[in-house]
C-alpha cells in the first residue's frame, strides 16, 4: 500500500528527470497555483521518460496539455 502522503510523481525518482516546483510563470502577469491530480502509474511513466529524453519539465507539458484542452473544449467550458 503507498503512503497517502507520497505522490505518485515522486516514488521512485533515482532515475527519473527532477520535478519540477512550479516556481516558473506561463507569463508575467499570470497567477501561478498549485493543483494536486491523480494521474495512472503507465502515464506517469510515460511522461517522466518524455520529460527526461527531451529535458522540458512535466510541469511544462501538464501545462500545455491544460491549455491544449481548453482550446478543445473552449475556455468557458462549452461546447467545442
Amino acid at each position: 500500500m503507498q503512503d497517502g502522503n507520497m505522490s505518485p510523481l515522486s516514488a521512485d525518482t533515482s532515475s527519473a528527470a527532477p520535478l519540477d516546483t512550479g516556481d516558473r510563470r506561463a507569463s508575467p502577469e499570470a497567477e501561478v497555483v498549485s493543483t494536486h491530480v491523480l494521474v495512472g502509474e503507465e502515464q506517469v511513466q510515460k511522461l517522466r521518460e518524455l520529460s527526461r529524453r527531451t529535458r522540458i519539465a512535466q510541469s511544462e507539458y501538464l501545462r500545455e496539455a491544460v491549455e491544449d484542452l481548453l482550446a478543445k473544449y473552449g475556455r468557458n467550458g462549452g461546447e467545442p
